[in-house]
């Protein structure tokens, strides 16, 4: 079970790793106030209501065109590992020694035995001491 949580978490993580140095764009084309079309990898489509750029017309086109570009960490940070000293050294080993031995399981040592008969008492001590349950 703990083999299956660990892989789980290194799978997860590498994942968040790669997604938060991913960059992308999102495209998206408005026709009025109403999404028509969105894309993540190039240029949307048109709705087919764009106005020509005539020196005439002084209405503005109800159409617009929004890009949002989402940009990941370019560089990742990289600690410097120091050396340890001798006591961070016992420590960090007396941890990961206390820590391994929570999770082995140890086998039972109780012995049950199946036939089990009492021993023969050669006295009856209810008798002999007259205490009777009623």
């Amino acid at each position: 079970m703990k083999h299956f949580f660990t892989k789980i978490s290194i799978l997860s993580l590498s994942f968040l790793v790669l997604f938060s140095t991913f960059s992308f764009t999102v495209d998206a084309h408005y026709c009025g106030d109403f999404l028509v079309d969105f894309s993540l990898t190039g240029k949307t489509n048109s709705c087919g209501m764009q106005m020509d750029d005539d020196a005439n017309v002084v209405m503005k086109s109800c159409c617009k065109d929004e890009v949002q570009k989402i940009e990941g960490q370019e560089e990742l940070q990289n600690q410097e590992v120091k050396e340890f000293t001798f006591k961070e050294q016992q420590f960090v080993a007396t941890f990961f020694i206390t820590y391994r031995d929570l999770f082995i399981e140890q086998a039972s040592r109780n012995k049950f035995y199946k036939d089990f008969t009492p021993p023969d008492i050669p006295i009856d001590y209810q008798v002999q001491y007259q205490t009777f349950l009623i």
